[in-house]
């Protein structure tokens, strides 16, 4: 089926990982990380994939990821597309469309901001992820702080937004999908962690992160330190009590 993709174009689209036991659930998979994105998350650690064009380092193009995908079908079980946000590449459902074609099981990370687009790929039989993960950065309220001030959802609210994709996400089956938080100091606090709770499904799968600070898309968090370990888990025990299946990865 490769050769159907040979006119597709050369563009360098984003980085692979060609094998991972972390980015999708259970199963042995490869990853691919699509650049653009229409966040910047001050604490994002992959400024690469952030803006659409840049540097080309590392990066393939889908074609080459196409290939990888021919060659290793019968040692992976899975593909996991993430960013950036994926959804705002064009030839997502034509990855997802390809790797489920190969008998891949297809996993999406999305940041939840592009409802109408996530619909279409899940209402699609020929894209339909197997798995989604997304992302809950802050409370929604606070969303423009992950903007530089801007808006990029279109005259939309970040709350509208969000909930229509968890929405759709909650049609899933609870082991089908999960939700992820970065637990940043000053970003993502007791409040936050309130707000967020509210917006998710009580069988949710919420799942809490470590910041990490070295290399931050914003310089100034590289001075924040991350929380220390007891208060982590006072985080973790706030997240618990609001949904069951919270936990610290």
């Amino acid at each position: 089926m490769s050769g159907e993709h040979t006119n597709a174009g050369t563009e360098k689209a984003g980085i692979l990982i060609k094998t991972t036991l972390v980015d999708f659930p259970g199963t042995v998979a490869c990853a691919f990380f699509l650049r653009g994105c229409n966040l910047r998350c001050p604490y994002c650690y992959n400024t690469e994939l952030v803006s659409a064009g840049g540097m080309e380092d590392g990066f393939i193009t889908v074609e080459e990821l196409f290939s990888h995908l021919e060659k290793r079908k019968n040692v992976l079980s899975g593909l996991a597309v993430s960013g950036g946000e994926p959804l705002l590449n064009p030839r997502l459902p034509e990855i997802l469309a390809y790797a489920k074609s190969l008998g891949y099981k297809t996993k999406l990370d999305t940041n939840g901001t592009l409802p109408d687009r996530l619909r279409n790929i899940v209402e699609n039989p020929k894209t339909h992820p197997d798995f989604i993960a997304m992302d809950i950065k802050t409370a929604p309220g606070r969303y423009a702080e992950l903007c530089g001030g801007k808006t990029f959802f279109e005259g939309k609210d970040a709350v509208s937004l969000l909930s229509k994709s968890i929405g759709i996400i909650a049609e899933y089956p609870a082991d089908k999908r999960e939700f992820r938080t970065v637990l940043v100091p000053g970003l993502v606090e007791e409040n936050d962690l309130y707000e967020i709770s509210k917006l998710l499904p009580k069988d949710a799968c919420w799942m809490l992160a470590q910041f990490q600070n070295g290399s931050c898309l914003n310089s100034s968090y590289n001075e924040i330190s991350p929380f220390p370990d007891k208060r982590l888990k006072e985080l973790e025990a706030i997240a618990k009590s609001l949904i069951q299946n919270a936990a610290l990865r």
